[in-house]
């Protein structure tokens, strides 16, 4: 029994480190969820639930990280639990739709430090939603009115000195609905600009229903289409206004730059070289597209640059404009 009595504490005292890094690590690993809208627009364009899978396959089986990525449907509110022990929240959806009206449960999260990633659509809330919500949770918003919401071909450019720049070319050239002009905090210093981009009478492609006279003044001046917000009392967010193109997701820049935003918002350290994660193929970007009746559903091809500037600028409707001076 006295032997007993003395290898006892040896024993526990050898395996006890394992013990506590074991749980080190498992407190360590940060879970992601991705709220997915429903069905929007037309076949490719909106694919919500394309898109979140495609990170989250990038995430869990290609990053390398530590993490769990979870994809869940607007539903999500019908069970909270999935979102009760997320470090970090991204949505994808049209308008507010993926919050499902839970502002005060999702509130709550961001206070306490829950990182959270609103991107194209659902940076668009009211203005009341923008000024409560949106701005204490991630910096800014899309306000209808202030902002707009052209297409046009941006030449990103990506800040080197922030994390969420590792990895990425100084420049990554995309057509896409790159909304601009958002309604930020009064302190807007405290806004990062990561992603910026220069709209022209050049580079436009579509004026449409948001157009304003704040577009028209926007013109040939820097704009910020990827921010990122680090809350007083703890807690990252971001806002990036493209991704009404699915096949965006092929270039890999912009899908890099989307991983490092969501990485960065869960507290952790973004790799140096950005997260890790295949080139797309075109079985991969047409793979769980929304479904469409026959005739509508589109077979993505991988874009090009060369596609893109063939596409003329778009006309100026100068009786539009003419308006916005009065």
């Amino acid at each position: 029994m006295k032997r007993v009595a003395i290898l006892l504490p040896l024993v526990l005292a050898l395996f006890f480190p394992f013990v506590i890094l074991a749980k080190k690590d498992e407190v360590e690993k940060k879970k992601i969820v991705l709220i997915a809208g429903s069905r929007s627009h037309a076949s490719g364009e909106h694919e919500f639930r394309a898109g979140c899978l495609l990170l989250a396959r990038a995430l869990n089986e290609e990053s390398g990280l530590d993490v769990e990525a979870v994809v869940v449907g607007e539903n999500w509110k019908k069970d909270k639990s999935v979102l009760d022990d997320a470090d970090a929240i991204f949505i994808f959806a049209d308008g507010v739709s993926g919050i499902g009206g839970e502002w005060k449960y999702l509130d709550t999260l961001a206070k306490k430090g829950v990182g959270m990633a609103f991107m194209h659509y659902a940076v668009h809330p009211n203005a009341k939603q923008g000024r409560k919500y949106y701005q204490p949770w991630i910096g800014g918003a899309m306000e209808s009115g202030w902002s707009v919401n052209p297409h046009w071909l941006a030449d990103l450019k990506v800040d080197q000195e922030h994390e969420i720049g590792n990895g990425i070319p100084e420049t990554v050239t995309c057509l896409d609905e790159f909304y601009y002009n958002m309604r930020f905090v009064n302190d807007r210093e405290s806004v990062l600009d990561l992603v910026r981009a220069t709209p022209t009478r050049e580079n436009m492609r579509r004026y449409i229903n948001l157009w304003n006279k704040h577009g028209v003044d926007g013109l040939n001046k820097e704009q910020t289409l990827m921010w990122g917000y680090e809350r007083p009392n703890g807690g990252r967010g971001v806002g990036f206004t493209g991704g009404h193109y699915h096949r965006n997701w092929a270039l890999d820049g912009f899908r890099t730059v989307v991983l490092n935003a969501i990485v960065w918002t869960t507290g952790m350290k973004v790799p140096e070289g950005g997260v890790k994660s295949k080139s797309l193929t075109k079985e991969d970007l047409n793979a769980n597209l929304d479904s469409y009746d026959a005739g509508k559903m589109k077979v993505l091809d991988l874009p090009t640059l060369e596609e893109w500037q063939k596409v003329k600028a778009a006309k100026v409707d100068e009786k539009r404009e003419a308006k916005f001076k009065k």
